[in-house]
């Protein structure tokens, strides 16, 4: 089986007992190797480790989704523990150059979310 296609059948069953079902470690290094997951099967994952409907995973994806894009907006940090830490960053105005033309451009300054691995995902990763 592809990386591409355990992926999409379930990389994501923690304690898969099935031999076709992929385990949580060729999930994470599915993920280390640079496949992308996107926001449906991260759905499908969170509704299979959860025991729950796809539409109750995909409400709760929403809604954690929406409280950190709140507290962002707020400047507020959002920290979970062992997974990291949401935050709003700012970066100063700079030159810049139009790649087009190669004329000097002013890029102004501007505040951007930011995310800052917490010790736990670190070590799984590693």
């Amino acid at each position: 089986m592809s990386p591409a296609n355990a992926l999409r059948r379930g990389a994501f069953a923690f304690g898969a007992t099935n031999a076709r079902q992929p385990t949580r470690a060729l999930a994470l290094r599915l993920i280390v190797k640079g496949i992308r997951v996107n926001k449906s099967e991260l759905i499908d994952a969170i509704a299979r480790h959860a025991d729950i409907s796809k539409a109750a995973a995909g409400r709760a994806l929403d809604a954690t989704v929406n409280a950190i894009v709140g507290s962002l907006k707020n400047g507020e940090i959002v920290t979970l523990v062992g997974f990291g830490s949401f935050y709003v960053g700012s970066r100063t105005a700079r030159q810049g150059r139009n790649p087009h033309t190669g004329a000097a451009i002013r890029i102004s300054a501007a505040k951007v979310p930011k995310f800052r691995a917490g010790k736990a995902l670190k070590d799984a990763v590693s």
